[in-house]
Formats: C-alpha cells, structure tokens, sequence
C-alpha cells in the first residue's frame, strides 16, 4: 500500500472535483515535460518535438503558450518583463508575427521601392533569399496595396508581365458556396471545407486574401461570445459551437439511449456499454441536463448551483423498482409488509416511498394522519384512541387500561410506542407528580 508522507495536508481538504483537476493538471505537465525541455534546450521546431515526443502539435502549442510563455517568447525574440508576458500576442489576429516581419522587412521595402519596380516578385525574393511564394502570401496578407501601386505603376511604364492579379474566376467559383456557408451560418472553416470538398488551407488563404471584411466580422462576433456565458448550440470565443465532439457523442451514444429510454441505473449502464463511469456522468450533466432532471424528477427551473441530490424528487429508477410492487397492491390490497417481502423490498423503505409518492394509494389502504403528524391506520386510530386517552391523562398503567377496555396489551403497547412517545412522556410526568406529593 502506498504512503502518503509526501502528499501536502491541504490535498485532503479538497473537493472530488477539485482532486480531479489537480491530477488531471499533474497527468497533463508528466506529458508534456520531455517536449518542454527539448524546446528550451534545443533549436528544433515545435513540430518535429512533438513528433519525437509522440504528442500532438496543437496540444504542446497549447500547452507552452498557457504553462510557458516565457520560452515561446524568447524564441521569438520578444524581449518582454516578465510581468509583461501575459499581456503579449505572439501572433495577433491579421497581425505579422515579429520573427515573419524580421524576415521579410527587407523584401517588402523593394516591392514599394521604385529601384526594384522592374523586377518581378519572385525576382525580388530570389536576391534576398526567401521563397516567392511565401512572399507574395505575405504581401497578400499585410501589404496588399504595395502589390496594388506596383501593378498600376508597372503597366504605367509598360513593363507589365500581363500574369492575373486578384482572385481568379476558377477560385472565386471553387470557393463561392463555402465562403458563402462562412458568412451567413457559424460553421467553422474545417467543416465546411469539409461540406464542400475543397481544400481546408486553400479556403482559408482565400478568406485572408480575399475577404477580410468577412473576417473581421467574425472576429468581432468571436470577441461578444467570449464575454458572454457558453450555451450549447451558440457560438464561442474560438469561433465553435458550444458542442460536443462528434467522436464525444458517438461514444457515448449507446449509454445515452439506455439512460434516456430505460430504467437502468448508471451503474448498470456503464457496466453494458463499457464507458467509463465519471466521464459519462460529466457528459450528462453538461450536454443532457434535461435528461438528469428528468430522471430525477425536478420539474421546476435548476441553474448550474443547485444541488440536485437535495432537489431530487421522483426518480426514475426508483419508480421501476416499485412499480409492480405498487400495482400489485392497488389490484389487491393487503398488508404494506406482506407485498414489500413478496416483492424482496424493505417494507420500511417501500412505505416511506408510499406516503411519499402514493398518497392516494396509502388513503385506499386506510392511513391517516394522526394529530402528532405520524401517519397510522384509520382502524388502529380508532381502535386504540380510548386507550391513548387515558394512559395520557391519567395514572392508570396501560396493562390495566387494556385489560379494562379488552384490547390486547401487546398490541396496544406497540402502538403507542411507534406513534405516541409523546403519550409515554406524559403518562411518565403524572406519575412523577403523584410520587413528589406521596413524600
């Protein structure tokens, strides 16, 4: 069995959920850790450390702008204090990044100078050695209107290579319906690069190049759902619908049906489908709210803060376990503890469930309210009521008053101590009396 010395006593002062994410927080820094002192200590790019490390590009991208931005900082070259570092955009939206500004500062001045208005693009990045295509990208992106005073200014001086500018009709065709999708709904550019078969890179170089308005309204639209509370369905700050993974839903889909349209416990549930258990539980409760309340039989309004153990109502697992209990008695009354024991429940637990749910089925089986708020038998009620009445006003033992009114004292006994203890206490008090004033 493994000690707990080096666990801080804070650790046990925890919630579950808050225990949870502490581990999960650890299991994510052990996967990442190799990755991270390769990229403080060596100069291979973040993809091929994530190859060598068997991790995800995107995830340890991630994970060193958010645990270590010092390091991403600095191999940029962005000397920042340190109390700055947050504060700072590696890449900002339609912004150059500083390492891609250094590169091709020196290539952009020639394009709007006329020293070099002869030569071509791809001429002017052959003499300061970087590639012509990523050049012209970069213009495109930062600097369209150099491209556009070179254009004007080269079929001014007659030396124009007559090579199409601006979008071209075969890709404003290719990628009209996408960028129409993108527009009007808030599908993301990978879906719907995947709806219309076409190229996921070539679109979004086509939104860059070619329809920033689009862009920008979409980045502001991005920003509002940031600030606002996520609701599934709407759009987030990164541009998603607030959703689940479709591989998420596509796993837990079984286990969904069998909670939705069956009576089966969670235990039981994830027993058959083979899911794990908390992660199921998490995905209920934050994707099919409605389906837990209902299941718990809240009816009424349950934000995020209410305790749903305490609200529960009717629930529907345990309605199917009493349900041919309680038709069987409502076909053929008789005795609460004789159908529990037939059915194999406990005859405690099935009648508080009764009073509970079943009022109209516990007033056919002739129980009432007594005075003192105890639920008993209306003939038992009636029955023992003389005799209640005088071992609580008088001295009398209950022995002799059963034996005076021909009940048996057993009985009566019994029932007074399940629902009358307060009629004991009183009985006990006038006998008190009398005894302080025989001395």
């Amino acid at each position: 069995m493994g000690t707990y010395t080096n666990i801080p006593v804070r650790y046990f002062s925890l919630t579950g959920k808050e225990r949870s994410i502490l581990l999960r927080r650890h299991a994510c820094h052990l996967k990442y850790e190799k990755a991270v002192e390769m990229y403080a200590d060596t100069d291979l790019p973040m993809k091929e450390i994530a190859r060598l490390c068997n991790v995800t590009v995107e995830g340890l991208g991630s994970y060193l702008r958010r645990y270590w931005r010092g390091l991403v900082l600095r191999r940029h070259h962005i000397d920042v204090p340190e109390e700055q570092e947050d504060k700072v955009k590696i890449i900002a939206p339609d912004k150059q990044s500083f390492n891609a500004h250094i590169k091709y500062k020196e290539s952009v001045e020639a394009c709007g100078s006329l020293d070099y208005i002869k030569l071509n693009l791809s001429q002017i990045a052959r003499q300061f050695g970087v590639g012509s295509s990523a050049l012209a990208r970069f213009m495109r992106l930062h600097y369209p209107g150099i491209l556009q005073w070179r254009e004007r200014v080269r079929k001014w001086m007659g030396v124009n290579d007559n090579f199409q500018r601006g979008v071209r009709l075969s890709c404003k065709k290719q990628y009209a319906e996408a960028v129409e999708l993108y527009r009007t709904t808030d599908m993301t550019i990978p879906e719907i690069a995947e709806l219309c078969h076409v190229s996921e890179s070539g679109f979004s170089q086509h939104l860059r190049f070619y329809h920033k308005g689009i862009l920008r309204t979409k980045r502001h639209q991005r920003k509002q759902a940031a600030k606002a509370e996520k609701v599934p369905g709407c759009l987030t700050g990164n541009g998603r619908i607030y959703k689940p993974f479709q591989k998420t839903d596509e796993r837990y889909a079984q286990a969904l049906a069998l909670y939705r349209d069956t009576a089966m416990t969670m235990k039981e549930i994830v027993q058959q489908t083979g899911v794990p258990g908390e992660g199921f539980r998490f995905y209920l409760h934050k994707w099919h709210r409605d389906l837990v309340l209902e299941r718990l039989g809240i009816t009424n309004d349950a934000d995020g803060k209410t305790d749903l153990r305490s609200a529960r109502k009717r629930m529907k697992t345990v309605a199917a376990k009493y349900e041919k209990a309680i038709e069987s008695l409502r076909q053929n009354p008789r005795p609460i503890s004789k159908v529990a024991v037939g059915f194999g429940l406990h005859p405690e637990v099935f009648r508080s469930y009764l009073y509970k749910h079943e009022q109209q089925l516990m007033d056919r089986q002739g129980i009432i309210q007594a005075g003192n708020g105890k639920r008993v038998l209306r003939q038992s009620n009636q029955k023992y009521a003389e005799a209640i009445r005088l071992y609580e006003t008088t001295t009398e033992s209950l022995k002799s008053i059963a034996a005076r009114l021909g009940l048996i004292y057993n009985s009566v006994g019994g029932y007074v101590r399940r629902n009358y203890p307060e009629a004991i206490a009183r009985h006990q008090a006038l006998l008190d009396e009398a005894e302080n004033k025989q001395h």
